[in-house]
């Protein structure tokens, strides 16, 4: 491996603060609300611990170490049971618009339709303007109103997609 090399692989304890410090530094670069979004879960400064279930996963994309962004596949919370959500997706300014973010979605829908989903939802933040259009790229559409109970109220940006 190159020293520039960047790998999409699952998520490991050691990963949990450098995530975290990308998760949340996103936030505040977009000027996205901090509450009732993913930078006040619970989980978010314990990802690998939140990904350690048969029916998720979370990657991330290591540099040499050096963790630059992440996202995962989990169930949706209170909603139907082959009914996924991509979450907590971001990535730091350095690998954006490099194709990775696609890289890694798409791994993470054929890691959802691996595990038996059969639709995938998604929030985001109207924001977050290039993300919502790699989404409507890969054929999610926009829905009028949130699915589940994922507790991200602050998210105005509701999209599904058939596996």
């Amino acid at each position: 491996m190159g020293k520039d090399t960047i790998v999409i692989r699952e998520i490991e304890p050691q990963d949990n603060r450098q995530l975290e410090e990308v998760i949340r530094a996103c936030f505040h670069e977009f000027k996205i609300p901090l509450e009732g979004t993913a930078y006040a879960d619970a989980e978010t400064p314990r990802m690998y611990e939140s990904y350690q279930n048969d029916n998720d996963i979370y990657f991330v994309l290591d540099r040499n170490g050096v963790i630059l962004g992440g996202g995962g596949v989990k169930p949706l919370k209170d909603y139907e049971n082959d009914v996924c959500e991509i979450q907590k997706m971001y990535f730091s300014p350095q690998v954006r618009n490099k194709g990775l973010g696609k890289s890694l979605f798409k791994k993470c829908l054929v890691e959802a339709k691996r595990m038996g989903y059969k639709q995938c939802y998604l929030e985001s933040a109207p924001q977050l303007k290039a993300a919502i259009h790699i989404y409507e790229s890969f054929g999610f559409k926009h829905l009028e109103s949130a699915l589940g109970n994922t507790g991200h109220y602050s998210c105005g940006v509701w999209m599904i997609k058939d596996l």
